[in-house]
């Protein structure tokens, strides 16, 4: 008993024992994707909540915050030369690549956080992609996860804004994400993190659904749901614009 009251005493006399945890908040909970869809500006928002003052010896407070989307697997091939052209060669799967990932932190993510915490919460990019399947011929399956990280980053899904995220009186903190065109449908977890002392001492988590609506979302479910119904539906719609576009240009011709 009396080292279990130690033990008590000393956590919570120490930065820890300042209980500070996040309360989240974010601009919009549901990102409709319509034909018109040209990207989303999303404010990812919250503040801490202390249940007791600071520690005069506490580290300084960081925020990490990240908005990943729904994870696929991606088939990545390597180039080669052949017989004077370039062509694909063997591919290596990544499993588990998020669709969309982004992060955003108070200061550089490698001066606020041990390797231990980055791979433990899986933060940072090859963090998130570093599932590689098994191949009987190729081993360097680094460069392939790289490879996966630097065409993301060109198509603009994936992002990194060390220092994008604004930090107020050690308690209001927010950061905003661009979110293009190119997204794929489904659940985007928000992620944040409080860091102290290079550890992660506090964390939440919020969902923003990403989903078609309209014609769009019609035009989906029939092709999934209903295979043969949307294969004979293209196959008359083509065959209506090809009549339509013969017609008016014999009407052009008169």
């Amino acid at each position: 008993m009396r080292a279990a009251l130690l033990a008590l005493i000393l956590t919570l006399a120490s930065p820890l024992g300042a209980q500070e945890t996040v309360v989240t908040g974010i601009s919009t909970d549901n990102i409709a994707l319509t034909a018109d869809f040209s990207g989303s500006d999303v404010l990812i928002f919250g503040a801490i909540r202390r249940d007791a003052p600071i520690p005069a010896d506490a580290g300084a407070l960081d925020i990490v915050i990240t908005l990943s989307g729904p994870p696929r697997t991606v088939i990545v091939r390597r180039k080669e030369w052949r017989a004077g052209l370039w062509l694909n060669s063997d591919g290596v799967r990544v499993r588990d690549t998020p669709s969309y990932y982004a992060i955003a932190t108070t200061a550089p993510l490698d001066d606020i956080l041990s390797e231990t915490e980055r791979l433990r919460y899986d933060l940072g990019f090859a963090q998130a992609v570093r599932r590689v399947g098994a191949h009987p011929t190729i081993t360097d399956t680094e460069a392939y996860t790289e490879a996966v990280v630097r065409l993301r980053l060109e198509d603009g899904l994936f992002a990194r804004r060390e220092g994008g995220v604004t930090l107020t009186e050690q308690t209001l903190f927010q950061t905003r994400f661009q979110l293009p065109t190119n997204l794929t449908e489904g659940d985007y977890a928000a992620r944040y993190f409080l860091v102290r002392n290079r550890t992660v001492i506090s964390s939440g988590a919020t969902t923003i659904t990403v989903q078609k609506t309209g014609i769009e979302r019609w035009l989906y479910n029939l092709s999934r749901e209903h295979p043969l119904r949307y294969g004979l539906l293209s196959v008359a719609l083509a065959l209506f614009a090809g009549w339509l576009a013969a017609a008016i240009f014999s009407l052009a011709r008169r």
